[in-house]
């Protein structure tokens, strides 16, 4: 059965780059498919629906932007991130105008091209209103509803809340004045020192109750982390 993550299809023609991209991103709870070449890739997106492409320029048998120009022409919108050495000024320009949405030049640092990916999956609203899964939790932003191996675990909306936030940050130290604004908002004026400890406390007895899957790592003196 396909889980509801996004999928994530990488064209990349050196292998181990290829399996780098591919574990960080699966580690960050993303689905991926990965090519070698531009081969078969048209087939893929006619039966599947992948939420955004990551590309190398310098593939064998077709350039990676005039594939996407292609792509481009046929009508797909599919958001698109370059991922490559060519990395001059005019490189960059002739990238965005045959269709990259972003554009990363190689040696590239993973963490980042998570982040980015994250950030274009926003702006392309394919974050909204899906099921977002991380690890064996499962999301529904839709009707705030958490559900861990077909498990439904009430939680409250800020529970909730807290909980999506580290999903879409996931393996960062989250300090708590980030939290503060990002969970709390304009409720923050009943925010106290202890409000995120307290309410990290009662969301982790909730998801792990025994405490074994260790979603959380606190970082002493500044926040959490999710892994």
């Amino acid at each position: 059965m396909k889980t509801e993550s996004l999928e994530i299809v990488i064209i990349e023609d050196e292998e181990d780059i290829l399996e780098l991209i591919e574990y960080h991103l699966q580690k960050s709870g993303y689905e991926t498919m990965g090519f070698l070449s531009t081969d078969n890739v048209e087939q893929f997106l006619e039966e599947e629906n992948p939420a955004l492409m990551i590309v190398d320029r310098n593939l064998p048998g077709c350039e990676g932007s005039e594939f996407v120009a292609n792509l481009r022409k046929y009508g797909y919108n599919i958001p698109v991130i370059f991922l490559t050495a060519k990395n001059k000024d005019s490189d960059i320009e002739e990238g965005f105008e045959r269709g990259a949405d972003d554009y990363i030049t190689k040696p590239f640092k993973p963490k980042e091209l998570v982040l980015r990916v994250q950030a274009l999956l926003r702006r392309s609203g394919a974050t909204s209103n899906k099921k977002v899964k991380y690890r064996d939790l499962t999301l529904n932003i839709s009707n705030h509803t958490l559900t861990i191996e077909s498990e439904v675990i009430e939680l409250t909306n800020l529970e909730f809340k807290l909980l999506l936030t580290f999903v879409q940050n996931p393996n960062i130290t989250l300090d708590r004045d980030f939290l503060r604004d990002e969970v709390w908002g304009d409720d923050s004026m009943n925010f106290h020192d202890k409000t995120v400890n307290v309410t990290m406390n009662r969301l982790k007895k909730k998801i792990d109750p025994t405490g074994e899957k260790e979603y959380f790592i606190p970082v002493w003196g500044v926040g959490y982390k999710l892994v």
